[in-house]
């Protein structure tokens, strides 16, 4: 009957720290966006569109970039995605 217990008691130790890390990046966030210095909290990702051809491959249109604002922050905030996974994912697909 201990495991039980111990597990709750641990589940609860990662909900509210993974709580705390949201609220502090949310916070850390703002603080950086009401008092922008050279460290912006917003950066600017280019990002290309593909789209599906029948035979299964993908065609890249490289002539038609676009741009994506992102957010030097560990979640998304404020409607933006963050940098780390924006600069990870460059291809969009069109379906």
């Amino acid at each position: 009957m201990r495991a039980p217990r111990l597990l709750r008691f641990a589940i609860l130790v990662v909900a509210l720290s993974a709580a705390g890390l949201y609220a502090g990046d949310a916070l850390w966030f703002r603080q950086r966006l009401a008092h922008p210095t050279p460290g912006n909290p917003l950066g600017e990702v280019t990002y290309y569109v593909a789209t599906a051809l029948k035979n299964g491959k993908l065609e890249f249109f490289y002539d038609q970039p676009q741009s994506e604002i992102c957010a030097h922050a560990i979640f998304p905030h404020g409607g933006y995605r963050p940098c780390w996974y924006a600069q990870r994912n460059t291809v969009r697909r069109v379906w």
